[in-house]
């Protein structure tokens, strides 16, 4: 079995991140892979340290012709039976030929895009039923749902992120975008005194969201890290995890922090809201809610017995669903599927 992957992602983002660690559990599942990328020097190095050497393409608009015919070359010689392309612009660029075309989608996405495809992978059971529902063939849309790395590390040092020994830290991960609602986080923070937050990405918001912790004086409490790597070392130094988005589709973050043993808070949208069974795998409340937001907080960073509750049975769900064995599992026995 031979799978091409092509990737036309962005600088960051929970797609890009997934892609990246299917394509190397996939490696080391023994799939003989081709990877081709939008030129990304960090993720060219990340895989490359796994054993995976992509080709890195402009993947540029539609009249992109250096990329389309980089594809068709790379298909030519590598002779895959199965070319999986991520986001729009890849599904686009690619060329036909003898393989089955698969389109994996992370979003509501216009089917539109995706109508050369043979089959659409969909990592939430809800896309799936968007996808029939918007006319795309009942049987064609397959569900396969992402899966977060256990690997633990050791926790980074409180001391270097200027955050007392014993304050209570919260950690929130992800793309500083409208959709996450770290504006929310922010006003619930400042109704929970003495509680640190560690927030993890980048994005068009970071100077309005640094404003904003400064208009409510919890700036001092807050620690803007930019895109990070050392997701499993922050993991390990937070006393709870945070998802406060509006609008999330699956909720990655959620599976991470399960799969790193810590207790989760997250608004009740789509994704951690279907993943998520309130004040048993984690503890749910409405979208965009500071004031009950800001009460979860305080509740969960007080009882240690529902901390250490919340975190076992996310844990558990984890452990059921969500592993990197039982994920690689999937997508083998559907590439086997579509094939044979």
């Amino acid at each position: 079995m031979r799978v091409l992957q092509a990737m036309a992602g962005g600088e960051y983002g929970g797609a890009e991140a997934f892609f990246t660690r299917l394509v190397l559990a996939l490696d080391r599942a023994g799939l003989e892979q081709r990877v081709a990328i939008r030129r990304h020097p960090r993720r060219a190095a990340i895989l490359g340290a796994g054993g995976v050497d992509p080709v890195q393409l402009p993947f540029g608009n539609p009249l992109d012709v250096r990329t389309r015919m980089a594809l068709r070359r790379e298909i030519r010689r590598f002779r895959p039976a199965v070319v999986v392309t991520w986001m729009n612009r890849a599904t686009r660029l690619c060329p036909r030929g003898d393989f089955v075309h698969v389109g994996r989608l992370g979003g509501y996405y216009d089917v539109k895009y995706y109508r050369r495809c043979d089959h659409l992978i969909a990592n939430t059971e809800d896309i799936v039923e968007y996808l029939e529902k918007s006319g795309w063939p009942a049987g064609r849309a397959h569900y396969l749902p992402n899966f977060a790395s256990q690997e633990r590390a050791l926790p980074v040092s409180r001391a270097e992120l200027f955050t007392p020994p014993r304050a209570p830290v919260l950690l929130a991960l992800g793309r500083l975008h409208e959709n996450k609602a770290f504006d929310v986080l922010l006003r619930a923070l400042a109704q929970a005194p003495d509680v640190y937050l560690w927030l993890a990405g980048d994005g068009p918001l970071r100077g309005e969201l640094e404003g904003l912790a400064q208009h409510l004086a919890v700036k001092p409490r807050v620690r803007f890290l930019g895109w990070r790597e050392d997701t499993a070392a922050l993991f390990a130094a937070a006393d709870v995890f945070v998802c406060p988005s509006r609008r999330e589709p699956l909720g990655n973050v959620v599976i991470e922090a399960w799969a790193q043993g810590v207790p989760v808070i997250a608004a009740d949208s789509l994704g951690p809201g279907t993943l998520i069974e309130h004040m048993e795998t984690g503890v749910l409340t409405p979208v965009d809610d500071a004031a009950a937001l800001a009460n979860a907080i305080r509740g969960v960073v007080g009882d240690e017995a529902l901390r250490t509750h919340l975190a076992g049975k996310g844990r558990a769900e984890y452990e059921a669903r969500f592993t990197e064995a039982a994920g690689v599992q999937r997508y083998l026995d559907f590439f086997e599927k579509v094939t044979s």
